[in-house]
Formats: structure tokens, sequence, C-alpha cells
């Protein structure tokens, strides 16, 4: 699962930030919708983000994205994440997993552990902060991306894949979300590339600490 990620103001996010804010449909969501852009901090379903995705030349651009999927089976419900390994089979996801892919830079991402109660059910316990190993600023999201009719404003909307966990961190969530290094994300937004070899480059170490 991912249903929380976090954005730092830091000088290797900003121009993603920058880029975004100076859309001009970044100002018809935040009129049709209400809500502005999400600069910073942590970032929920249903907010307005920076993310990345082609322009009609099929360069990588940034545009300001609604998080969740319309839910065709709940109302009300948005659909923020996609099992890596069912996308390309299922009606809802099958055409954006072969043309429409993104990706969401972020910071970090926050999973909360989960345990089974006697009774079965699972209960979520300490929060984590969780990102790649290594030195790089930015945490790269694997996602996919469509166009809905939301107030009379036809925009984009994305929902961030997940896979089976880490082994590092498989004690916290049996998900985590399908996670590119630098080196891959542009490839992982081409039409033309094939996804499945590209989610072969999966990253899988991570490091991870307690949040508040």
């Amino acid at each position: 699962m991912c249903t929380r990620y976090y954005m730092e103001l830091s000088p290797e996010l900003k121009p993603y930030i920058d880029r975004a804010l100076r859309s001009p449909l970044c100002a018809e969501m935040t009129a049709k919708l209400g809500k502005s852009l999400k600069t910073e901090g942590e970032v929920r379903p249903t907010d307005i983000a920076p993310v990345i995705a082609p322009d009609r030349s099929r360069n990588p651009a940034v545009f300001p994205m609604l998080w969740g999927f319309t839910n065709p089976f709940q109302s009300g419900q948005p659909l923020v994440n996609c099992r890596l390994e069912t996308a390309k089979d299922k009606p809802l996801w099958k055409e954006s997993w072969h043309r429409r892919r993104c990706i969401i830079p972020c910071s970090c991402y926050y999973e909360w552990e989960h345990s089974t109660t006697p009774a079965g059910r699972k209960k979520a316990g300490q929060k984590y902060r969780i990102q790649p190993k290594g030195p790089a600023g930015i945490t790269y999201l694997a996602g996919l991306y469509d166009i809905e009719e939301r107030n009379g404003l036809r925009l984009p909307v994305f929902t961030v894949l997940t896979k089976e966990p880490a082994e590092t961190i498989r004690f916290i969530h049996d998900r985590m979300p399908f996670i590119l290094g630098k080196e891959h994300a542009e490839d992982w937004m081409n039409p033309d590339s094939n996804p499945e070899e590209i989610a072969k480059w999966a990253l899988t170490d991570m490091t991870y600490e307690k949040a508040e």
C-alpha cells in the first residue's frame, strides 16, 4: 500500500514543484476543485501534486495531478494504488499501463506497521518513513495516469503502483510502492517502452525509521 508520501521543499524537488505551479492547469484545478497544489509536507489521497509525464511531444514534463482514479465500484473512495502484478490485465488500468505511465517525485513514503489481532483483523501500529538507500534526494514512485472530468474540468488523475515488499521492510507491510532509480524513470514514462521489462529494475534496498 501507499496512501501517504512526503515532499520536502528541497533543492532536488523544488524545480518539479515550480514547474507544476506554472502550469495553467494548476490555476484551473484550484478554481474548480477548491484546493491548491501540494508543495510540501505530507501528501494524501485526493491532493493535487506534481507528477512527471510525457507532454504531446513525448518529452518529460511536470503536471499538477489529482491523486486517485474514480472508483467504479465504490463511490467516494478513490483508487490511489494499483497492483503492479495485475495492472496489465485489469480493464480499469490496462490502457494506462500500456500508454499512460508517470513518475511521482517525493522525498519518501509512509507506511504503518500492520499486525493481525487474535480475531483475525488487521491492526495499524507504528508509522515508518521509508525511502531507497543512497544519496539521492528524490524518491521516484512509479504510477499510472488517466484523464477524468471533475466539476466540469477535464484533468489528469494518478495512482501509485505497488508490489511485493523488500525483505527488510516486510515486517511493516505486505506491499510497497514500485520505486525506480532516476536512470530508469524516463524509460518508464515512454509509451513505446515495455513496462514489464522496466519493472525488473524496481529498487528494493530500502532504509526506514520510525515517524511521528
